[in-house]
């Protein structure tokens, strides 16, 4: 017998959390906020082994790495963890379409981005952005001011465009310099 609703949520956010655990930078450079994980219990950044849905991870990858990730997703993250980037979700859990429930969680990923010290921040989504910006940018963190889409429903290219943007944007971490060197070559 399946257990409760609270239990299979606690169970899943426990094995959300335990999987970006693995993949979390000892110095967090670029911390990158999303709204919320997905409601499958099957996918999510962290996961290693999601077979569809996964535009995210594919374009943050792309954005950042330059390639188009392969389905074994291990080394993208590992390259991801040691480049800084780490990725949290404004909600921990999914919202399941109760968008009026973000503003309530911003006090939430305040404290959570403060503890991380991120040396940017990149908002991802338009209603992230909308939300949170102000309150991260007023908690002293360096949030980069670039309104980006989430790269699915056609928004993909506006979201590698943004998030090229971004890296573009100054602030103190090494992620610029690679960005640099980058265009360089």
């Amino acid at each position: 017998m399946p257990g409760s609703e609270t239990e299979v949520r606690t169970a899943a956010r426990d094995r959300r959390s335990a999987a970006a655990a693995r993949w979390r930078p000892e110095r967090v450079e670029l911390l990158l906020v999303v709204e919320a994980p997905p409601s499958a219990l099957d996918r999510y950044f962290y996961f290693e082994d999601v077979r569809v849905h996964d535009s995210l991870f594919r374009h943050v990858v792309e954005a950042v790495l330059g390639e188009k990730p392969s389905r074994d997703k291990a080394p993208y993250l590992e390259e991801l963890r040691d480049r800084g980037v780490f990725l949290v979700d404004l909600s921990v859990d999914p919202f399941a379409g109760r968008k009026e429930a973000i503003p309530r969680c911003v006090p939430d990923l305040l404290r959570r981005a403060r503890a991380l010290e991120p040396g940017a921040v990149v908002l991802i989504g338009a209603d992230v952005y909308d939300a949170a910006y102000d309150g991260l940018r007023d908690a002293g963190l360096n949030v980069v001011d670039v309104r980006l889409p989430f790269p699915g429903s056609g928004q993909q290219r506006r979201f590698l465009d943004g998030f090229r943007e971004a890296l573009g944007s100054p602030w103190p971490t090494g992620l610029e310099q690679e960005a640099e060197g980058a265009a360089s070559n």
